[in-house]
């Protein structure tokens, strides 16, 4: 049987604008960014909205707004199609929060207090340091970690095959940038980011990350839930405490997340969230795998038209 996995956007995939038209639209998706505001205590959906983009960029503010945004697709999508089944979650960074919660780990109050805080925390190692990230295009893992190793920077992302990202010290990339370039990168990319996320320079916001989910009561995941930092299912409530914290520090192992799931049978996934980027990375890990994408109207409409066929 081919089985049907979601997947959730992470941070970066943010835009001003976004979820405007579905709020517009649906009034159920209103709905949800009403309850958002009474939760966080101020107005998401105007940044999210209207931005500026300097204000929904903040990992305080971006992480619970892609949270949000993400979350609404899910249910607009359980609206439309009650009958619709899954059988496996997973989600880049800030993604694999919300795809706990839509497996039934956090609430949606829960799930969002924790994005929110993680930002926060986040944001706060940011300010301590001055961390930087880039894409590395067209070099493997091996010759990645040659140039993490002679620039003193980390990998912080696995996405695809010929797309890694790595994490540091702003210097430190600029000059793993060169390096990439000289050792036959395609393309080094800074990415316009607060941080050097997925990098020791988290190292602050780790133990707080941990001693927030230690306050928390998890529920036991309805549908098996990809860890971003072993690609493979978390095994029990006290590991995806542990994980969540870890991961602050530890790179994404999305590319094995994916291959985790395709090993499975699993067949079709759907992108929830801002942008496509994770619709682009699995279709170069497989090109032969179903994706589709809800991000806003058009992208809910088709994906609707497409699974009822």
């Amino acid at each position: 049987m081919n089985k049907t996995a979601l997947l959730f956007a992470g941070q970066g995939a943010q835009y001003v604008g976004m979820g405007k038209d579905l709020a517009d639209q649906f009034p159920s998706a209103n709905q949800w960014f009403g309850r958002a505001e009474q939760i966080l205590g101020y107005d998401l959906a105007s940044i999210c909205f209207n931005g500026p983009e300097a204000e929904l960029t903040k990992t305080e503010n971006c992480q619970p707004a892609i949270f949000l945004v993400s979350w609404i697709g899910l249910q607009l999508l359980k609206e439309k199609m009650p009958d619709l089944t899954f059988q496996a979650t997973a989600g880049l960074s800030l993604g694999e929060l919300t795809a706990l919660t839509a497996a039934g780990v956090f609430s949606f109050e829960d799930g969002l207090k924790v994005a929110r805080q993680r930002g926060r925390f986040m944001q706060e190692a940011c300010d301590l340091t001055c961390g930087g990230m880039a894409a590395l295009v067209g070099l493997d893992e091996s010759q990645t970690r040659e140039v993490c190793e002679a620039a003193d920077v980390e990998i912080a992302n696995l996405n695809c095959p010929g797309q890694i990202v790595i994490s540091g010290e702003a210097q430190k990339i600029a000059k793993a940038c060169d390096l990439a370039k000289a050792k036959g990168a395609k393309r080094a990319i800074a990415l316009p980011v607060a941080g050097a996320y997925h990098s020791r320079l988290m190292a602050s916001g780790r133990p707080k990350v941990a001693a927030m989910l230690d306050t928390m009561t998890l529920n036991a995941p309805a549908v098996p839930v990809i860890s971003n930092v072993t690609a493979q299912p978390h095994r029990s409530l006290p590991e995806i405490k542990a994980r969540l914290a870890e991961q602050v520090t530890s790179p994404v192992r999305w590319e094995q997340s994916i291959r985790c799931l395709l090993s499975q049978s699993f067949a079709r996934f759907i992108e929830l969230g801002p942008g496509t980027a994770l619709t682009g990375f699995l279709k170069r890990i497989d090109k032969n795998a179903e994706v589709l994408n809800i991000g806003d109207v058009p992208s809910l409409e088709a994906t609707i038209k497409i699974l009822g066929a």
